[in-house]
C-alpha cells in the first residue's frame, strides 16, 4: 500500500483505481446523474470520455504554434457526432425573449414621460419655439421663460432682459414672414443696396416685473411711420394670467452699411414691407402712464451724477457692427445713484438715439434726479434725465426715466413658483 502511493506521487499519470460504488439494495449500483438531475443512461459516458480527451489534448505537444494535431480530429468527430436537428439550428432563445424585453421596458418609459403632468401647467408652454404669426398674417407671439442669469438683485427680471425680448421677436417676425435676408433683420431688397435699420426712438412702459420661471407672452407687429420710416410695437403678458407686463413702441430708419448714413426706404423695400403693416399702437395718447413734463427749474430740486470711462466690449457689437441699442440702457443707468436701484424700480423710459456707437468709443454717463413729483396714489416718484456722450463732445443718446417704489411683495411673487 505504501509502495503504490509512492508511485503514484512520482508518476501522476497512472492513478489509482477509483473505489466501486456500493450497490443498494436490489443489488444494483446507482444510476449516475448529470448536472442538471437528470439520470443519464448507462450507456452515455460522454462526459467522462470528453474529460479523457481534454487531458490527452494537454500532453500532446503542438505542431508549429497552432493546435495540437490530435485536437482538429477531435473536434471534428465531436461535431461530427452531434445531430443536425430543426432546434439545433433555431437561435438562443433566451437573448431574442431579452431584448423583447428591453424594447418593451423602453417603450413604457417612453410612455410614462408623455404621460407626465407638471404640478405648473406653464411648464408645458412652448418657450423654446421661434413663435407663430397670428391675427390674419399681422402679428407675430413669442414666448420666453424668465431664466436665472436674467434676474437681478432685487430677484425680478431687469429691464434689459425685457429689451433683449422685444429684439428677438422683431427678428423672429422678420424670419418667419419669409422676409430675412442676409443681413441683421434686413430684407432680400434691403440686402441687395447694403440698408439695415436702426432704430431712432423708443418708449417703454412696465407694468410689473416678472420673475424666475416665469413665461412672458410677446406680441409685436409693424406698421408706417411718415413717408421715410417705419413703427413697431410690442405688448408683452403674463402667458398664465394674460395681465400686462410691458408696453413698447418704436421708430426706425434705414442707414447705409457702407457710409454709415441714413437713408430713404426705396420702393422695392417697401412694396416688400407694406403687406404686413398693422395701424394699432401699443401705447396709445390717452395713456395716463404716460411720461410727465419734468419741471424747468432744476436749481433746487435736481441733482447731477456723472460716471465716465464707459467703452464697449466686443460681445457688445452686433452684425451690423455697432453697439446693440439695448446695451445703451445699461451704460445710461451706470450713473444712477445706487440709491434709486435698491428703493425704486423702473416704471418707464423714453431713449432718443441720435448716433451710432462703435467699438473705438468712450463714453461718459450723466443722470439728472428729479424728486418732487408725486403720483395718484400719494406715491414719491423720481423723475431723472440721462445724456450718454462721447468724452469729446457729441451726444449719443438722450433720455427720460420715471422710477416708483418697489412693491413690497416682490419676494412673496418670486417665492411661489418656486413651490
Amino acid at each position: 500500500m505504501a509502495g503504490s502511493i509512492a508511485a503514484s506521487a512520482f508518476f501522476p499519470g497512472s492513478p489509482a483505481p477509483a473505489p466501486a460504488a456500493p450497490k443498494n439494495s436490489l443489488g444494483e449500483r446507482p444510476v449516475s446523474l448529470d448536472v442538471r438531475g437528470v439520470a443519464a443512461k448507462p450507456g452515455s459516458s460522454s462526459g467522462a470520455v470528453r474529460a479523457g480527451k481534454t487531458r490527452a489534448n494537454a500532453a500532446v505537444p503542438k505542431v508549429n504554434g497552432g493546435k495540437s494535431a490530435l485536437a482538429d480530429g477531435e473536434h471534428e468527430t465531436v461535431h461530427s457526432s452531434v445531430p443536425k436537428t430543426f432546434y439545433n439550428q433555431l437561435p438562443d432563445w433566451s437573448m431574442l425573449l431579452a431584448a423583447i424585453t428591453t424594447i418593451f421596458l423602453a417603450a413604457e418609459k417612453q410612455w410614462t414621460l408623455l404621460d407626465w403632468k407638471p404640478k405648473r401647467p406653464d411648464m408645458l408652454s412652448d418657450t423654446f419655439g421661434f413663435g407663430r404669426i397670428i391675427h390674419d398674417g399681422l402679428m407675430f407671439r413669442q414666448n420666453f421663460s424668465i431664466r436665472s442669469y436674467e434676474i437681478g438683485a432685487d430677484r425680478t427680471a431687469s429691464i434689459e432682459t425685457l429689451m433683449n425680448h422685444l429684439q428677438e421677436t422683431a427678428l423672429n417676425h422678420v424670419k418667419t414672414a419669409g422676409l430675412l435676408g442676409d443681413g441683421f433683420g434686413s430684407t432680400p431688397e434691403m440686402s441687395k443696396r447694403d440698408l439695415f435699420w436702426v432704430v431712432s426712438q423708443m418708449q417703454a412702459i412696465v407694468e410689473r416685473y416678472p420673475c424666475w420661471g416665469d413665461t412672458v407672452e410677446v406680441d409685436t407687429w409693424v406698421g408706417a411711420h411718415g413717408k421715410n420710416g417705419m413703427r413697431r410695437d410690442w405688448h408683452i403678458r403674463d402667458s398664465m394670467t394674460g395681465h400686462t407686463i410691458l408696453k413698447a413702441t418704436s421708430k426706425w430708419v434705414m442707414m447705409n452699411k457702407v457710409t454709415r448714413k441714413l437713408a430713404r426706404i426705396p420702393d422695392e423695400v417697401r412694396t416688400e414691407i407694406e403687406p404686413y403693416f398693422f395701424e394699432r399702437s401699443a401705447i396709445v395718447d390717452e395713456d395716463n402712464r404716460k411720461l410727465p413734463k419734468l419741471p424747468e427749474d432744476q436749481s433746487t430740486t435736481a441733482a447731477k451724477y456723472l460716471r465716465t470711462g464707459l467703452t464697449p466690449r466686443w460681445a457688445d457689437l452686433d452684425i451690423n457692427q455697432h453697439v446693440n441699442n439695448v446695451k445703451y440702457i445699461g451704460w445710461i443707468l451706470e450713473s444712477a445713484p445706487i440709491s434709486i436701484l435698491e428703493n425704486h424700480e423702473l416704471a418707464s423710459i423714453v431713449l432718443d438715439y441720435k448716433r451710432e456707437c462703435g467699438r473705438d468709443s468712450v463714453l461718459q454717463s450723466h443722470t439728472t434726479v428729479h424728486t418732487d413729483c408725486t403720483s395718484e396714489s400719494g406715491e414719491t416718484i423720481l423723475n431723472c434725465e440721462h445724456l450718454l456722450s462721447l468724452v469729446s463732445g457729441p451726444t449719443m443718446v438722450k433720455a427720460r426715466t420715471m422710477w416708483r417704489p418697489k412693491r413690497t411683495n416682490t419676494q412673496e411673487t418670486v417665492i411661489s413658483p418656486i413651490l
